[in-house]
């Protein structure tokens, strides 16, 4: 196998300064479906609307809608209707909690009411789930997507303590898991590999 050359990261330029998600899209088995859920229920504004035969980023010939619906912060969540009834399939490898979009709202009575909300139309919810640092309640729109909704609970002070310790605690993993591919190439480890501490124990079972 090749190495991989690495730039000099001194004679780049500086990184953009990211300033905020702008929008994250997803496939929509239906617009007027989707609208609903966002819009009726979640209360996120339909903002804007592209429809084309062609995709500005390959050339391909696809024809859809694309639309937008509005958070607070001006970001966006858009989907694609294809116009063929379709929703996205699941990844066949990965769980189904794994794959998310989480949204921050206000309060914990907000989550309550939202759940609240959600249930009065049928949807299934899941939550409030404390993670000691915000709280949270778990759903899935039409098209297949998981949904969460948080409240955050730790305040900056926290959050600051937190990412100083952060690198640390993933180089560890990192080493961990370089180990963990040596005795799985030797065939010695079978089990995915387990994180080096638990911050959760109080989920643990058995």
């Amino acid at each position: 196998m090749n190495a991989v050359l690495k730039p000099d990261l001194a004679a780049l330029p500086a990184p953009a300064a990211i300033q905020q998600l702008h929008h994250y899209a997803y496939k929509a088995r239906d617009a007027e479906e989707t609208r609903h859920f966002y819009e009726d229920i979640l209360g996120l504004p339909l903002y804007h609307i592209i429809q084309s035969d062609y995709v500005p980023s390959t050339g391909e010939y696809c024809p859809y809608t694309h639309f937008f619906f509005r958070l607070k912060d001006g970001s966006f969540i858009a989907f694609f209707d294809l116009g063929d009834d379709v929703k996205a399939e699941p990844s066949p490898n990965t769980p189904l909690w794994v794959n998310h979009i989480a949204f921050r709202v206000n309060t914990i009575e907000e989550l309550e009411n939202t759940k609240q909300r959600l249930q009065a139309h049928g949807i299934e919810v899941l939550g409030v789930t404390d993670h000691h640092i915000f709280k949270s309640i778990y759903f899935f729109d039409p098209n297949g997507i998981r949904l969460e909704l948080s409240a955050q609970l730790a305040n900056e002070e926290a959050m600051e303590k937190d990412s100083t310790v952060a690198h640390a605690r993933l180089k560890e993993w990192t080493a961990r898991k370089e180990q963990w591919r040596k005795e799985r190439a030797e065939g010695k480890a079978a089990q995915p590999l387990k994180p080096q501490q638990n911050d959760r124990p109080e989920y643990a079972r058995g």
